[in-house]
């Protein structure tokens, strides 16, 4: 076999292949290809058959194997009983690397578990893998369905199973006792070579005496559940399809009916790419007479999604239904209330809130969960499949009494405001906040309270609306102007405006004015970030109406502040620098000191469009002394130091203006704040144009695009700066 790995090499190289590139085509992983090439584990024909065919060797390639180039195939004199390879078989190129390895390679793992969530396509992974390595195990094949999740099927008992095995093996007399049934099928098995796929399992238990314990012996096992107690075998999650090949597969079915490209990409998607959900859909789709705009209708109301993916033969409800019979009560409680939860997310805390669990029991059923893949796991907390969510909100939520959701929904929403305002305390000290954060949380400065929002705002804009639904208005309002420094740190725009316009309904139905006025301002600076400035302008006009009715002095002045900003933006420059200072005396008489830095910064924009730069460059300096009074606000430096740099931008001070640009690029670097160090390089990128230098403002420029390619030219100097200089071919 020296000569075959050899040769093997040289053809991969000479192809310019590398070992991971070779294994994509061969479904083996680099390691093993590079223990084939080094002559450390026999080659079967079939494999060596599809080398050849990988490498384009015309047959040269086999010729290589042992009694020239006809290869004797292995002795096949044992039973034979794995089912034909499924059609239209796609996809899960790494699953079958991993699969081939374990089953043609030499080492102690004999015994491989597939798992994932009721069609998911775990048995056709299994059968293609075993059909593709049959050709190494010269004393049989053999396939059992063990009926652990089969509607209406008892599960097999272990003993039955082996009273079948050993029958197909030859035992002539087959003892009564399950223990004396798993002896002899070690005994038959010593020195043999057999490939046993055991299909649908129940848990570990059922199939434990089942496993052979001769080492050239292989297993592969499928489960819906993760099988952990086999803590001996490699566990392979089967997941859902990409979505190139349940395009594949969908149109594979549908055959000469099959839709365009796009209208498949959302079908599939409506699908879950679960390849059971693929298929019927198919079905259904090429059977129907349907148009592809019609059916893909069908499958987006939630309503009836999931009886659309029924064919009368399988269906995916169905599939699930068995899953969802097997749990305890504890954990299908749990399962209908995970229903109630509106984000693709779910945090193991906020599940504990939620469902009124002591500590440690959420994770516990949480696990158990996984487990039977229900619910996946990932970087950020839990999640569902759609359509496993669909039937959890359709079929197990019901069971759960109204007022019982309604009370784990106002929990959840409670923990949501409660840690958002420990995150806004750490992203923006300072701002004034409607609710203090009372439950220890796990966020433990301002780099980790800004990826926690990052990872979680779409759940937090959909526990928004929930709560308005669920007539918590309070919360609603609260969480929705607790989410504003996330959405513009991020210039998040549209569910700034769609949180703010739900908390201004709650505000209202609870005739809150104080509320109003909060929901009405934040939607003026939504506006603002937009460069809708007349919009903005509107808002913050009905808010400050609002303070004024509800007696708010601070809501009043915050009001007066945003519109003076807005005034800036429409060029009504001299109005806004005499509300601005109304505004800058009322904070500082007040104490209130980051409102004090933001005036100062408006003072600052607008003296600066005045032609007052002493007096410009002297309110940004105080709003920069300020900001560095607190260590924790390196966003206030940021914006601080970029205001000097544009005031010196205008004083004709370049050199002093890239260098404080510079200097505010790399502080917003290191704050995660993108806009501003756009901002900032774009600065640069002016001083440049301004100085000739072409090629270095085109460099700066294409940076900041890369940051950011939605700096507006309606309320950015910068960005306004760059489309002037642009014009005049300065860049």
């Amino acid at each position: 076999m020296t000569e075959f790995g050899t040769e093997l090499r040289r053809r991969r190289v000479a192809a310019n292949l590398s070992q991971d590139a070779l294994g994509a085509k061969v479904y083996l992983t680099k390691g093993y290809i590079s223990r084939i090439e080094n002559s450390r584990v026999n080659v079967q024909r079939d494999l060596a058959t599809r080398f050849d065919a990988a490498l384009r060797a015309d047959g040269e390639l086999l010729a290589l194997l042992p009694d020239g180039n006809t290869a004797v195939a292995p002795d096949t004199t044992g039973p034979r009983g794995l089912p034909g390879p499924p059609q239209h078989f796609v996809g899960r190129g790494h699953e079958l690397a991993t699969l081939t390895s374990m089953l043609l390679g030499e080492g102690e793992v004999r015994v491989c578990v597939l798992h994932g969530t009721a069609g998911v396509g775990k048995t056709a992974t299994a059968l293609t893998a075993a059909r593709r390595a049959e050709g190494d195990f010269p004393d049989g094949a053999l396939f059992f369905d063990l009926g652990g999740h089969t509607p209406g099927v008892v599960p097999a008992s272990s003993a039955d199973v082996l009273h079948t095995m050993l029958t197909l093996l030859g035992c002539d007399r087959v003892p009564a006792d399950l223990d004396g049934r798993a002896n002899v099928l070690r005994d038959r098995l010593r020195g043999r070579r057999v490939l046993l796929v055991f299909d649908n399992v129940a848990d570990a238990a059922q199939v434990r005496p089942l496993l052979p314990a001769e080492e050239a012996c292989r297993v592969l096992i499928t489960s819906r559940r993760k099988l952990s107690a086999l803590d001996d075998a490699w566990h392979v999650r089967i997941g859902a399809l990409g979505t190139d090949d349940a395009v594949g597969l969908f149109r594979a079915l549908v055959g000469d009916v099959a839709p365009d490209s796009a209208e498949a990409v959302h079908i599939v998607a409506l699908c879950d790419k679960l390849p059971l959900a693929v298929r019927i859909a198919a079905v259904r789709y090429a059977d129907g007479g349907w148009s592809a705009a019609r059916f893909r209708r069908r499958l987006a109301d939630e309503r009836t999604r999931l009886a659309s993916l029924d064919d009368g033969e399988r269906g995916v409800a169905a599939a699930l239904a068995m899953s969802c019979a097997e749990l305890p009560a504890d954990q299908r409680r749990m399962f209908g209330l995970l229903a109630c939860h509106p984000g693709a997310v779910i945090e193991a805390d906020a599940v504990e809130a939620m469902c009124a669990l002591p500590l440690g029991e959420a994770d516990r059923l949480l696990d158990r969960l996984h487990e039977a893949n229900l619910v996946t796991l990932g970087e950020h907390g839990y999640g569902m499949h759609d359509l496993v969510r669909l039937y959890a909100v359709n079929h197990v939520r019901p069971e759960i009494d109204r007022a019982a959701r309604a009370s784990a929904v106002a929990r959840l929403v409670d923990h949501a405001v409660d840690r958002v305002a420990a995150a806004d305390l750490l992203m923006n000290p300072g701002r004034y906040q409607p609710v203090e954060p009372v439950h220890a949380h796990p966020l433990h400065d301002r780099v980790a309270a800004l990826g926690w929002l990052r990872a979680h705002w779409p759940t937090l804009v959909r526990l928004v609306e929930l709560a308005g639904r669920h007539e918590l208005h309070r919360q609603c309002w609260q969480l929705a102007h607790l989410l504003r420094g996330i959405f513009f740190h991020d210039r998040l725009i549209e569910p700034w405006l769609t949180t703010h316009g739900h908390g201004l309904v709650a505000a209202r139905a609870q005739e809150d004015l104080s509320a109003v006025g909060m929901m009405l301002n934040g939607l003026g600076m939504a506006h603002i970030k937009a460069g809708a400035i007349d919009a903005a302008l509107d808002s913050h006009r009905r808010a400050y109406e609002a303070f004024s009715d509800a007696g708010d002095e601070y809501g009043v002045v915050d009001a007066l502040s945003s519109t003076a900003w807005a005034r800036i933006y429409l060029g009504e420059t001299e109005t806004a620098v005499e509300e601005l200072a109304e505004v800058l005396a009322a904070y500082r008489r007040t104490g209130r000191q980051r409102n004090s830095m933001i005036a100062l910064r408006g003072l600052a924009l607008a003296l600066t469009d005045l032609g007052r730069i002493d007096e410009a460059a002297e309110h940004a300096t105080q709003a920069l002394e300020l900001a560095q009074q607190d260590d924790a606000d390196v966003e206030g430096v940021v914006l601080a130091v970029n205001c000097l740099a544009w005031i010196d931008y205008h004083a004709a001070r370049p050199a002093e203006a890239d260098r404080r640009y510079a200097e505010a690029a790399d502080l917003a670097d290191l704050a995660g704040h993108i806009d501003e160090q756009a901002r900032a390089v774009t600065g640069r990128g002016n001083v440049a144009a301004r100085r000739g230098d072409v090629a270095a403002a085109r460099a700066h420029w294409s940076t900041a695009d890369a940051l950011s390619a939605e700096l507006n030219p309606a309320v950015l100097g910068e960005a306004a700066a760059r489309v002037d200089l642009a014009n005049r071919g300065k860049g």
